[in-house]
């Protein structure tokens, strides 16, 4: 379906004081555990908020959403998580495609964007929209000598930008997989591969996570960072120098996906969480709390101030269900290491 105009370690375990540590049984009543892949504090916030209005003890593991979607893989005989929140789309129609998610169609789906109710067939649906670009550190660039703002994705190839771009690591995290998807779209896979080999030539490091670009490029340690803007737009709130860059060729998006994990112990409460961060509560909750600035997809949660407006951006016609396949994935990433990555 078109939509238009819109390794298996974890990297962190983070509960608040109210949640319960993980080596808790999760199979005891009045309990959910979340695999999260969004910030981490949206992560901490919305378990905080389901704690407290539903008197249901939480906690979460937080990684990338490919570590996520390897993790929920190897563990489908035996659960160790009940519900995953956030990370892109894609990668939840990947874990419906492995037969790792339970169907579920939440009662809040009716206040979802109509043009994103459909959107997973009955299994996963969306929580949030992100759009996808670039963030510079514009401090740094003066130190460089550099005096003119890249505006476009090709202006990325410039070697004066040698060493200073950061982009994830697509075998891990699902930012990045949506660059490369994002690219292909724009331009073939061919052009869009011709040109991930030409920027790999500016690229410093590739971080394992999707938000660690956005904190690198915060602190100087490199002048741009591609990734989903609400980070990068956090991080400008936050006291930054960022200016924010939606590419001139047009650029892609995520949407945030919430899946019911197959044969969860706490299935009920999983399908309450899922209920609760879709509500208009959570999600204004979302940027109230946690200061994030994504695009909320219930209809009638408030955006948080600092929001893009879809509307307003040259988005590309996503092709979630051609992307979210994991024959697409695992061959673009494989060619991505292989041609790029591992490329002399």
């Amino acid at each position: 379906m078109k939509l238009s105009k819109i390794a298996l370690s974890i990297s962190g375990l983070c509960l608040s004081s109210v949640l319960l540590t993980t080596n808790v049984n999760a199979a005891e009543s009045g309990r959910v555990v979340v695999y999260c892949s969004a910030q981490n504090i949206v992560c901490e916030k919305a378990v905080q908020g389901f704690t407290e209005k539903y008197n249901i003890k939480a906690s979460f593991i937080r990684n990338s959403s490919g570590s996520t979607l390897a993790k929920m893989e190897a563990e489908k005989n035996n659960p160790q998580a009940d519900v995953w929140f956030g990370g892109p789309f894609d990668t939840h129609l990947q874990a419906v495609e492995l037969g790792l998610v339970e169907p579920y169609s939440s009662p809040k789906l009716s206040e979802v964007m109509p043009q994103f109710q459909k959107l997973g067939n009955g299994n996963s649906s969306v929580v949030y929209m992100g759009v996808l670009g670039f963030g510079v550190n514009t401090e740094r660039l003066k130190k460089l000598g550099i005096t003119d703002v890249p505006k476009c994705w090709k202006d990325l190839l410039d070697p004066k930008f040698k060493n200073e771009i950061q982009i994830a690591d697509p075998q891990s995290s699902g930012t990045a997989y949506t660059a490369i998807s994002t690219f292909v779209q724009l331009w073939g896979e061919d052009k869009a591969f011709d040109y991930l080999k030409a920027l790999h030539q500016n690229i410093s490091q590739y971080p394992k996570a999707g938000t660690a670009p956005s904190r690198n490029t915060a602190r100087g340690e490199t002048a741009i960072g591609i990734g989903f803007l609400q980070n990068y737009s956090f991080e400008k709130e936050n006291g930054a120098p960022i200016e924010l860059i939606v590419p001139c060729e047009g650029t892609g998006y995520e949407l945030g996906g919430i899946s019911v994990i197959k044969n969860a112990r706490n299935m009920k409460n999983a399908k309450l969480f899922a209920d609760w961060v879709m509500s208009k509560e959570a999600q204004e909750l979302s940027w109230q709390k946690a200061q994030s600035h994504h695009i909320p997809t219930n209809v009638n949660a408030e955006p948080s101030p600092y929001s893009l407006k879809p509307k307003d951006l040259n988005l590309i016609d996503y092709d979630f269900d051609k992307f979210g396949s994991n024959d697409i994935r695992s061959k673009l990433i494989d060619k991505w290491v292989t041609d790029v990555k591992l490329a002399k």
